[in-house]
C-alpha cells in the first residue's frame, strides 16, 4: 500500500539554481528539448488544441506586478521544458523498477527553499522583484477551452445578484469548503500533491472528486503544475511567479495552449504516481460530466423542493459564484502569498505567510512555512496560524481514515512533494 518516498536530488543536479539562487539562465538544453518535441509534434500531427480541458501552463506575456509594466522573460515552452527536465522520461525508465526513480523526483519538486529557521519572524527581502528582461507580449495560441471554461464560469457568476436566496447563498458556502478546503487543499495539495498523510483507496477518490469538482482541473494536471512550482519556485520554470507579474502569477500563465505530445511528456514528468492510479486517470477522463452532474442536481433539488426560481438560485451560487470563489481564493495562494506577508524562515523563493489568505484558502496561506517544509502537513507553525485543512487531517487520524501524517518538521526530508508517491500503488 503505501507510497513514501525520498530524495530528488539527481533532478536537482541537472537543474541547480543560478547563482544568486533565484534566477536560471537560459538553457541551450531546454531549447534542444523544445525543438526535439515540436518535430515529433510535427512528425505525428498531434500539434493543436490539447485534449485536457484545464491544463495550466504559461505563454502569456506583459502583466503587471505592483502597478508596474513589465516584459517577460522567456516564451511557454521555454518554462514547460526547463534544463532538460520535462524530457518526456518515464521516472520509471530510471532504474530500480521506478520505484526507487519515482522516490527521487518528489524532492526534486521542493528544491526551492530550505535554510536554516530564524528565531524571529523576518520580512525578508523584497519579494516578487520583477523580471526586466525584454520580450514581445504574446496573445496567440491561447488554450481556447481554458478561456471558454473560466470565462464562461465568471459571466455565469454575474447572474447572482438577480437569483439571489439565503439557501443559495449557504449552499455556495458548504460547496466552498467541500470543494476547496477538503477538494484542493486537503485532496489536491496535501494528499496527492505532497503526500502529507495517506488513506485509504475511497477517500483518496472522494478527494480526487471533491477537487475535480472544484472546477480547477483534474488531479493529474493540477498535481503535475504544483509539483513543478516546487522545484522552480520564483526561478526559471515556475509556471506562476509573480516575478513574472501579479496577474500573470494570479491568473493569466493559465491560458496558454500546449501540444498533446509536450502535455504527455509533462504529467508523465511530474505525476507519474497519478498517471498510473486508474481511479484519478478516470477522473481525468470524465472532469466534465462530474460538473454536469452536480449542475443538475442542484436544479432539480431547488426546483422540486421549492420552486423554479430557487432551482436557478442553487444552480448559479452552487456552481458558477462558488466555483469563482475557489479559483480566486487558490489563485491568491499563487500570487499574493509571494508578493506580501512575513516569514518564519529563510527560503531562496518569495514566499510569504499572508494571514488574510490563510483564512480564506483554510490554512494554505501560510505559503513560507510550506515553502520550508513542504510535507508538513500542518501549514501553520505558530499558534495564530489556523489551519483548518490540518484539523480535519487530525480528525481523519483519529478516526483511522489517515495514517503516516507528518506532524513535524523533525525527521522529515526537507525538499519533498511527492514523497509518498513511490511505495504507494
Amino acid at each position: 500500500m503505501g507510497m513514501v518516498a525520498a530524495g530528488f536530488d539527481a533532478v536537482l543536479t541537472s537543474a541547480g539554481p543560478g547563482s544568486d539562487g533565484f534566477r536560471l539562465p537560459k538553457s541551450q538544453s531546454s531549447r534542444q528539448s523544445i525543438k526535439a518535441v515540436d518535430d515529433t509534434a510535427a512528425a505525428r500531427g498531434t500539434t493543436g488544441h490539447r485534449s485536457a480541458l484545464l491544463y495550466h501552463l504559461p505563454r502569456l506575456s506583459t502583466t503587471f506586478i505592483r502597478g508596474r509594466t513589465m516584459s517577460p522573460h522567456s516564451t511557454a515552452s521555454d518554462r514547460f521544458f526547463d534544463a532538460g527536465v520535462d524530457d518526456g522520461t518515464d521516472a520509471s525508465d530510471q532504474g530500480n523498477g521506478g520505484g526507487t526513480a519515482v522516490a527521487e523526483l518528489c524532492d526534486a519538486f521542493g528544491r526551492s527553499a530550505i535554510h536554516d529557521p530564524r528565531g524571529d519572524m523576518t520580512t525578508g527581502g523584497p519579494a516578487a522583484e520583477p523580471r526586466n528582461e525584454n520580450g514581445a507580449a504574446h496573445w496567440a495560441d491561447l488554450d481556447w477551452p481554458s478561456v471558454i471554461w473560466i470565462g464562461g464560469v465568471h459571466l455565469a457568476a454575474l447572474l447572482a445578484p438577480f437569483y439571489f436566496t439565503w439557501s443559495g447563498l449557504a449552499i455556495c458556502l458548504a460547496l466552498y469548503w467541500v470543494t476547496g478546503g477538503l477538494g484542493v487543499c486537503l485532496g489536491y495539495h496535501r494528499l496527492l500533491t505532497h503526500g502529507s498523510f495517506q488513506t485509504t483507496k475511497p477517500m483518496r477518490f472522494l478527494f480526487a472528486l471533491l477537487g475535480g469538482v472544484s472546477g480547477e482541473g483534474s488531479a493529474i494536471d493540477w498535481v503535475a503544475n504544483h509539483r513543478k512550482h516546487h522545484a522552480f519556485s520564483d526561478q526559471d520554470g515556475d509556471p506562476h511567479t509573480p516575478r513574472d507579474g501579479g496577474l500573470w502569477a494570479h491568473m493569466l500563465w493559465i491560458f496558454p495552449q500546449h501540444t498533446r505530445v509536450e502535455l504527455a511528456a509533462h504529467t508523465k514528468r511530474w505525476a507519474p504516481d497519478l498517471v498510473k492510479d486508474k481511479g484519478v486517470v478516470f477522473l481525468h477522463k470524465t472532469f466534465l460530466v462530474w460538473h454536469i452532474l452536480l449542475g443538475s442536481a442542484l436544479l432539480a433539488a431547488g426546483w422540486t423542493f421549492f420552486d423554479r426560481f430557487t432551482g436557478v438560485s442553487w444552480l448559479i451560487w452552487g456552481l458558477a459564484v462558488r466555483m469563482v470563489i475557489v479559483f480566486h481564493i487558490t489563485w491568491l495562494v499563487n500570487s499574493a502569498s509571494h508578493m506580501w506577508g512575513y516569514r518564519n524562515y529563510e527560503t531562496t523563493d518569495d514566499s510569504r505567510n499572508l494571514w488574510w489568505v490563510g483564512l480564506l484558502a483554510f490554512g494554505e496561506g501560510w505559503h513560507n512555512n510550506h515553502h520550508a517544509y513542504q510535507r508538513m502537513a500542518a501549514h501553520g507553525h505558530r499558534w495564530w496560524e489556523l489551519d483548518p485543512t490540518y484539523w480535519v487531517i487530525r480528525g481523519l487520524e483519529s478516526v483511522g481514515l489517515a495514517w503516516d501524517v507528518v506532524h513535524t518538521r523533525h525527521g522529515i526530508s526537507r525538499k519533498p512533494p511527492l514523497q509518498a508517491a513511490a511505495n504507494r500503488a
